[in-house]
C-alpha cells in the first residue's frame, strides 16, 4: 500500500515544545511540526547521543535535556523555551511512565513516579505556558493520552488512571481558555507499534490478541498520531476544544 500524502499545514512562525520526544509518538510529531514550519523545542529526559539524534531527525531548533520528574528541571525546560524561543504557541504533552503489576500489589513509590511525571509535571507545564497564550489569543495545547481512558488494562492501573485524570485537567482547562482563541485537546493513541511496545509486540500470540481488538485490524504508526497532532495545531481545528480524538483504529468501540 502507497504511503499516504503528509496532511498540508503551515505552522510558519509559531513555536512548539514537544515533550518526550526523543523517540516514537513524540518524535513523529515534532518531526511533522518542524516540517509545516513551527520552530520546535524537543525534550527528551536527558542530554547525549539520544537527544541530538532526535533533533537532528526532527530539524528540531532547541534540544532540553529535563527530567520531568524533577521540580527543578521541569522551571530549566520552561525557562530555555522562553529565553530560547520566546514563548510556546504549541504545547505537546507526550512523555509518560508506564509500570505494569497487578493492582493489589502496586507499591506506592510506582504510583507516585507515574502520578509524577503522567500528571503533575504536565499541570505545571500547563500552568507555565498556556496563560501566556490567552494574553496572546492564539494557543494550542494538546496533551497524549491513552485508550486505557477507556479501556484499562488490568496491569496498569495507575497508569491509566492518570491518563484519565489528564484529560480531566485538560477538559477543565478548556473551557476556561476558548474564548481567548486558546483550543485544549486529548490525543489519545491505541495499540502504536513503537520501541515501547516492540518486545511485547514480537509475540506472535500477544500480537494477535491486540490485533483482535483493533477493528481496523492494524497497528497504528507514530505518523498515524503526528498527523492528528498536526491538525490539531492547525487553523482548521480552531473550533475544536476540550475533547479527546482517539487515534486507536477503532479499539475504543
Amino acid at each position: 500500500m502507497a504511503e499516504p500524502a503528509r496532511l498540508q499545514v503551515e505552522l510558519t512562525g509559531r513555536r512548539a515544545l514537544v515533550t518526550g520526544a526523543t523517540q516514537g509518538i513524540g518524535l513523529a510529531i515534532a518531526t511533522a511540526l518542524a516540517d509545516s514550519g513551527a520552530t520546535v523545542c524537543l525534550n527528551g529526559p536527558a542530554a547525549g547521543e539520544e537527544l541530538d539524534a532526535a533533533c537532528l531527525a526532527a530539524a528540531a531548533t532547541l534540544g532540553v535535556a529535563a527530567d520531568l520528574t524533577q521540580a527543578a528541571d521541569i522551571e530549566r525546560l520552561i525557562t530555555a523555551a522562553n529565553d530560547r524561543l520566546g514563548g510556546i504557541d504549541i504545547l505537546v504533552l507526550n512523555a509518560a511512565l508506564q509500570e505494569r503489576a497487578p493492582w493489589h500489589g502496586f507499591e506506592r513509590a510506582a504510583l507516585d513516579r507515574q502520578w509524577e511525571l503522567n500528571l503533575a509535571a504536565n499541570y505545571r507545564l500547563m500552568q507555565a505556558f498556556v496563560p501566556a497564550m490567552a494574553e496572546r489569543e492564539f494557543g494550542r495545547l494538546i496533551a497524549i493520552g491513552s485508550i486505557q481512558q477507556v479501556r484499562e488494562h488490568p496491569e496498569m492501573l495507575a497508569y491509566a488512571a492518570s491518563k484519565a485524570a489528564l484529560e480531566s485537567m485538560v477538559r477543565n482547562i478548556a473551557r476556561q481558555v476558548a474564548a481567548s482563541g486558546v483550543t485544549c485537546n486529548v490525543l489519545a493513541p491505541g495499540a502504536i507499534a513503537t520501541a515501547r511496545n516492540r518486545e511485547a509486540l514480537a509475540d506472535p500470540a500477544y500480537r494477535d490478541a491486540v490485533l483482535a481488538r483493533i477493528p481496523a485490524n492494524r497497528l497504528g504508526t507514530p505518523e498515524d498520531c503526528a498527523e492528528v497532532a498536526l491538525f490539531l495545531a492547525s487553523d482548521a481545528a480552531r473550533y475544536i476544544t476540550g475533547t479527546t480524538l482517539f487515534v486507536d483504529g477503532g479499539m475504543h468501540l
